[in-house]
């Protein structure tokens, strides 16, 4: 794993471009606590990289290449200034788990319905809207929605009853945890859930 140190300074800001688009085998690596504002599109060649974390930096947004880290299996942008779902998240087909909690994402658009993520953390942003294409991604197992602006009718009941998501996170919202329990569906999404504890039991 690479991972810079504040002391050495290594890649502050700018990441040097020039030197990052060499570590070509490079399979993991961590840039957190760096300050960072952008990432250059050198990161992007890559091609071998299964974990990236970023998180606690000062990104605003993604490169418009970053769908060509193919390999991509987890990343954790925690802690960063997103005010939106990033679009080229969805280019990549073997993301297993996406970070993106304490950014300052206010809405989740149709497009997560691409996603083919198993767990996507999205726990203290300041989401109001979900579309009901969050209930369409394939492989979502996991989502976390903790500590957001959720209103309870602003909940797409298509999670509870006709989505892959077998444990919903939603406490330190706008409503009621008991309210939830009578949404219509519930009982499907607590079968999931129940399913799933059996499983790993």
């Amino acid at each position: 794993m690479l991972c810079p140190s504040k002391s050495r300074n290594v890649f502050c800001d700018s990441l040097f471009p020039m030197i990052i688009g060499k570590f070509t085998v490079l399979k993991s690596l961590s840039l957190n606590n760096n300050k960072l504002t952008v990432l250059p599109e050198e990161l992007c060649h890559l091609k071998k990289l299964e974990m990236l974390s970023l998180n606690n930096n000062h990104l605003r947004e993604l490169p418009s290449t970053f769908g060509q880290l193919a390999a991509l299996k987890t990343l954790s942008l925690s802690g960063n200034q997103l005010q939106a779902l990033p679009p080229q998240l969805c280019s990549l087909r073997h993301l297993d788990v996406v970070d993106l909690s304490k950014n300052q994402i206010r809405s989740i658009p149709d497009i997560v319905g691409e996603l083919q993520v198993i767990e996507l953390n999205l726990n203290q942003n300041q989401i109001s809207q979900i579309s009901v294409k969050i209930s369409c991604c394939p492989r979502l197992k996991v989502l976390r929605l903790e500590e957001n602006c959720l209103e309870l009718s602003m909940l797409p009941q298509s999670i509870l009853s006709d989505s892959q998501i077998c444990l919903l996170a939603v406490e330190g919202n706008l409503f009621e945890i008991k309210k939830l329990r009578e949404l219509e569906g519930y009982d499907k999404y607590m079968e999931r859930f129940t399913a799933t504890k059996k499983k790993f039991a």
